[in-house]
């Protein structure tokens, strides 16, 4: 087996781009879904959500949200495109290839890095069409574009799983939907505190809420206080957990 693993996984990478590139309904579904969104609450909910953040510039509240909802609207097709290759039979073909086996995989968390990535520029270019606007200095974007290649990065583990353990395409994309769901029970929208006391408590006290906070305090110029650390901590645990039964699961199929 070559130990070229890092020539290996940038040949696989650039199947996988090609593919993706390659596929109206990629783009549609990861990029144009989540700017319908935006459109949607910034033009017609937007009037009366502002009163209860107490800012007139909706978008940049709105922003982060819809970041979010991108990066796990656009795992599911990783998890798509994994269970493609192993029903085609491509993986048997290429471990009969003398490349490095992990290459295979890292081939697609790569590809969901940069094909999530694209997204999220293109979101933010229509985010700042839109109205968002921010002072945050290089040390601050640094931080933002950090905190969601590490989201979407440990969110891709969890695809990989998804994609090795289903049984059909719609199981495969299925995990997603509650993740796309998260948001929208969180800070990212309207603040938890005009939630009732259960929702609220949810709200608090799951990743994306957060995720959120921090990404909008660093946008404003605020102190992040404990959110960072929280958010940091809620991405490094969802990796290394997805990490870990994804590799368990990638051994099982090639075993």
């Amino acid at each position: 087996m070559s130990t070229h693993i890092v020539a290996d996984t940038a040949t696989l990478t650039g199947r996988s781009m090609r593919h993706i590139f390659r596929s109206t309904d990629t783009i549609i579904t990861t990029a144009v879904t989540p700017i319908a969104l935006m459109l949607l609450f910034v033009f017609v909910f937007g009037g009366a959500l502002r009163q209860s953040i107490g800012s007139e510039n909706y978008v940049n509240y709105l922003l982060p949200g819809i970041l979010l909802i991108a990066v796990a609207s656009g795992i599911a097709y990783t998890a798509y495109r994994l269970f493609t290759d192993l029903q085609s039979g491509i993986f048997e073909r290429f471990h009969s290839m003398p490349i490095a086996r992990s290459s295979v995989l890292w081939a697609h968390v790569l590809t969901s890095l940069v094909a999530n990535g694209v997204t999220l520029a293109i979101i933010f270019a229509v985010g700042f069409v839109l109205g968002f606007r921010t002072a945050a200095g290089p040390l601050a974007w640094l931080a933002v574009i950090g905190i969601l290649l590490l989201f979407t990065l440990a969110l891709t583990w969890l695809a990989i799983i998804a994609g090795l353990s289903a049984k059909t395409i719609d199981g495969a994309t299925a995990f997603s939907y509650p993740l796309i769901f998260l948001p929208f029970i969180s800070s990212a929208f309207v603040p938890t505190d005009t939630m009732p006391g259960p929702v609220r408590w949810f709200a608090e006290n799951q990743p994306v809420t957060s995720i959120v906070n921090t990404i909008q305090a660093l946008f404003a110029e605020q102190p992040v206080g404990t959110d960072i650390g929280v958010a940091l901590a809620w991405c490094v645990g969802i990796l290394i957990v997805g990490y870990v039964f994804a590799i368990i699961a990638y051994r099982k199929k090639v075993s």
